[in-house]
């Protein structure tokens, strides 16, 4: 191994440019500015470039943890870090992609300095989720992030930033504390932090009698129900979702792209890494409602995104029925469905992320979201339309992109666990290729005949730049899937033979005690 602590320089690169920032940088002139964007973007890409190591030293035929880092904190607490064949691709698509989101905010004047702290200090915490090898670790991480992504949005955003921003923090915060609860009990139960070590702990899921309602499942199931609360709202799930709309509307482009590329994948990482495995009786016991309601997600909020006038709204709602492909295959609990809902995860990120960043590129020079202020692009900004044109097709699943493998196999693994959710979500690929044409015909296409238009001019070099690496991955991956499906599946498998074993158990256990425990 080239570094012996190399995830822990990954995920602190960031962190220690934002100190450096936050120490030395001074005044806020044009030469002051010009410093902070160019150190956020050294940070930035040396964390890029410090992760390709842990990619190339990623064995992706070892499903257990690699690079794995252990020390002794204070108060007993331990510092574990590690990476598997599911989290590795997460820390991969967050360094990716920070330093394009720090090229695309190139252009703030306001409070850059501290802008860039903000975005430095969210990329530490994004890593520090997937790397976690230890409960307390990983709740520190996961809310950390709220702190950054709260400022971002209610300093930088737009009129109702303050409420948007408040709205995010609530939501997601009250879900996290049930979290917390969950994750005392897990301790007193189990007695370790050590997530390693919980999943092969099995958690009781004896029946349960609490306050005159039977629990089936047992302390598994409520374990289950105080993770999936935090992890639903992170994702964001129907019907707790609505915060995420208004949350992308008020935060700036930048912020938009990082809260949809990356912190929504932290519910699902999560259901991955705690819900499925860690609680298999629970998860098989609740998997049929989690299907249906992202079954409902994908139909109900692909209608609502057709009903949009604001450019951003529509691709948030959008981003919500993506998830709920994304939690259908998770739940589905097959090799398709979790493959799928990975190789989804990965590939919204590029394109939700290259989605916003579009919008950007416009409301930069017209400062209006709202769709009718647009049409006829096309004429003005030919390049522009072509790559609008080809995230557009992305995102409504068209073969030979990223969007298409990841929608695909879902509806596989859906097909498998539940032929009615299978059929209703596949309607939703219908709905999406509606509001995305939509709104792509009532932006680009048409006669150029607002006057407000006649002047705008066609992307920079520097946003060519940013859109070229997200091109490349969307096809890449498009049309050469192995490349993620490699390093996921073994870690995948590994997963689902731990939880079939448990299902076998528990199925054999309660037919010994139908049996009137063997006589």
């Amino acid at each position: 191994m080239l570094f012996d602590n190399l995830l822990s320089i990954v995920t602190f690169i960031p962190l220690i440019g934002a100190a450096i920032m936050a120490l030395f940088l001074r005044g806020e002139d044009a030469a002051a500015q010009a410093n902070a964007k160019w150190l956020a973007l050294a940070a930035t890409t040396a964390s890029f470039l410090a992760s390709l190591f842990l990619l190339t030293g990623f064995d992706a035929s070892n499903p257990d943890f690699q690079f794995v880092e252990e020390s002794e904190w204070i108060l007993g607490l331990t510092y574990k870090m590690g990476v598997d064949g599911i989290s590795i691709l997460f820390v991969m698509l967050t360094t990716f992609l920070m330093p394009l989101v720090i090229l695309a905010c190139w252009d703030v004047t306001h409070r850059v300095k501290e802008y860039m702290i903000a975005f430095l200090v969210l990329e530490t915490l994004m890593l520090g989720v997937f790397c976690a090898l230890d409960l307390v670790l990983f709740y520190l991480f996961f809310e950390g992030g709220l702190i950054p992504m709260f400022l971002i949005i209610g300093i930088w955003g737009g009129k109702e930033r303050v409420y948007a921003s408040f709205k995010f923090f609530l939501y997601t915060f009250f879900g996290s504390v049930l979290m917390l609860v969950a994750m005392i009990a897990m301790y007193v139960d189990a007695g370790t932090t050590d997530i390693a070590a919980l999943l092969r702990h099995n958690f009781s899921s004896k029946v349960l009698d609490v306050w005159g309602f039977t629990i089936i499942g047992g302390l598994q199931t409520l374990l289950w129900l105080a993770f999936f609360a935090s992890f639903a709202v992170k994702m964001p799930m129907w019907p707790v979702h609505t915060w995420l709309p208004d949350a992308h509307v008020q935060a700036p482009t930048a912020g938009s792209v990082v809260l949809a590329a990356i912190l929504l994948k932290m519910g699902g990482y999560g259901f991955l890494r705690f819900s499925l495995p860690m609680f298999p009786i629970a998860s098989d016991l609740l998997a049929d409602f989690v299907l249906w309601l992202s079954a409902i997600a994908i139909v109900y909020t692909s209608l609502v995104a057709l009903m949009q006038e604001d450019m951003k709204k529509l691709i948030a709602y959008s981003s919500v029925a993506h998830m709920g492909f994304v939690t259908a295959g998770i739940f589905a609990a097959n090799q398709q469905g979790l493959d799928g809902a990975i190789f989804q995860m990965i590939s919204h990120g590029f394109i939700s992320g290259a989605l916003f960043l579009c919008v950007g590129v416009i409301y930069d020079r017209m400062h209006t979201r709202e769709i009718d202020a647009y049409g006829g692009l096309v004429n003005r900004m030919p390049a522009y339309a072509l790559v609008f044109m080809l995230f557009t097709m992305a995102n409504v699943g068209l073969p030979g992109t990223s969007g298409f493998v990841g929608e695909f196999l879902t509806l596989v693994g859906m097909f498998q666990a539940n032929t009615w959710v299978a059929a209703v979500a596949t309607t939703g690929v219908i709905l999406s290729a509606g509001y995305a044409l939509w709104l792509y015909r009532r932006v680009v296409m048409g006669d150029l005949i607002k006057e407000s238009l006649k002047s705008i001019t066609d992307m920079t070099s520097r946003e060519r730049w940013i859109f070229a690496p997200l091109i490349v991955m969307t096809l890449l991956l498009g049309v050469y899937p192995a490349l993620v499906i490699d390093i996921i599946s073994p870690s995948v498998a590994n997963l689902l033979g731990g939880y079939e074993t448990a299902l076998a158990d528990y199925a054999a256990e309660n037919m010994i005690a139908a049996n009137g425990g063997g006589n």
